[in-house]
């Protein structure tokens, strides 16, 4: 039988004037030709330049990455973060969970929020990032504060009323 099959279906190999043909090798390259032998095993590397500290052509051709302790092409790096806008944030939330204490934990935020406001200036003069962490401890500190104020005025209010009510004396003598 031949391989792979002729067209026109099963033929006898034995018949005269048929001739069969071996499969294919499928290690030769396409076209049958057998590849010329080498001397040794091929370097996949060779042609290749691996000098990190000089790149051969292009911009750092030899892996396309720059050597150490250069950015990349195109790249920026991002200016720094200040540290008053986290810190703005931070104490501004404490404040916010102060308000748990019947409110008056609130004044915390005062210092969040002017902590927030000085942060702002810095970060326009200097040109640091942290923009959304000012705003945050500037909005979450005025508004524990404001909470804290409110708190306050009906702290005051209940203790007036309550020091207004008439007292009952137990007196346990008739019995």
């Amino acid at each position: 039988m031949s391989y792979p099959p002729p067209s026109g279906g099963w033929h006898d190999p034995s018949a005269p004037g048929q001739q069969s043909t071996p499969p294919a090798d499928p290690t030769l390259p396409i076209g049958g030709n057998p590849v010329p032998a080498q001397a040794g095993p091929a370097d996949p590397y060779a042609g290749y330049q691996f000098d990190f500290a000089q790149p051969t052509a292009g911009p750092y051709a030899a892996g396309g990455y720059p050597p150490p302790g250069y950015p990349m092409p195109g790249y920026q790096p991002s200016p720094p973060q200040n540290g008053l806008a986290i810190a703005a944030m931070v104490v501004s939330i404490v404040g916010a969970l102060g308000l748990c204490g019947y409110g008056l934990g609130g004044y915390i935020g005062v210092a969040g929020a002017i902590l927030g406001h000085v942060s702002r200036k810095q970060i326009r003069e200097r040109g640091e990032s942290g923009e959304g962490f000012a705003m945050a401890g500037i909005i979450v500190g005025w508004i524990s504060t404001a909470i804290a104020v409110l708190a306050t005025i009906a702290l005051v209010i209940f203790f007036v009323w309550l020091s207004k009510q008439p007292t009952s004396s137990f007196d346990n003598s008739g019995y």
